[in-house]
């Protein structure tokens, strides 16, 4: 017996099943939603989507999204421009943004190096950080990539480019988190915990 399908329908469905963390469950709920809203709601759904990619694009300085051609952190007088805090994802300068502790700048690498996926320096914005740093005062450079073999493979080559412009180079600290127990944190975890310990 043929299976009853409907090609627009399984093509939406698709769609939505290719964007990262939608299963396929959770892409036929998104695909039957949109189906049964009304059609200016999927126009306006679709007109954003189309509005974002035609006016969204990297920051000129630290390479995070932005709709300018500088983004506002950049254009920002009472940022502290000598210290730069090196993310992989527009994602992460959001994240650290929320706790409204750093005042500084960023610069975005959209990825880390990672030879088994075919991804190398030169596929990330590593030549606008030197050039940031070359141009002059900045002091210190903060690797906050993520604590995987990637991330911190990252941070290492970084690192080693950045050590001959005669400028500090730190690592964020990474270790238990708040409400953690010791008993479920990993070794690199544990490491890191240790590492970055301060005094009390």
């Amino acid at each position: 017996m043929a299976v009853y399908t409907v090609p627009p329908l399984e093509n939406l469905v698709d769609a939505f099943e290719s964007l990262p963390g939608i299963g396929h469950k959770s892409a036929q709920r998104l695909a039957y939603h949109v189906l049964a809203e009304p059609e200016e709601e999927a126009k306006r759904l679709a007109g954003a989507i189309l509005d974002a990619r035609s006016h969204i694009h990297t920051c000129k300085v630290c390479c995070n999204l932005t709709d300018q051609e500088v983004c506002s952190i950049c254009r920002s007088e009472t940022r502290d421009k000598s210290v730069i805090c090196v993310v992989e994802d527009p994602r992460d300068v959001a994240a650290l943004e929320r706790t409204q502790e750093f005042n500084a700048s960023y610069h975005v690498l959209h990825g880390v190096i990672s030879p088994l996926n075919g991804i190398g320096p030169e596929q990330l914005h590593i030549k606008e950080l030197l050039a940031r740093v070359n141009a002059g005062g900045v002091k210190e450079v903060i690797m906050a990539t993520n604590p995987t073999v990637e991330g911190e493979a990252t941070a290492m080559y970084l690192s080693r480019l950045l050590k001959p412009l005669s400028v500090k180079v730190t690592r964020l600290a990474y270790g238990i988190p708040v409400g953690g127990d010791l008993e479920y944190a990993d070794e690199v975890t544990l490491s890191r915990a240790l590492e970055g310990r301060s005094e009390m």
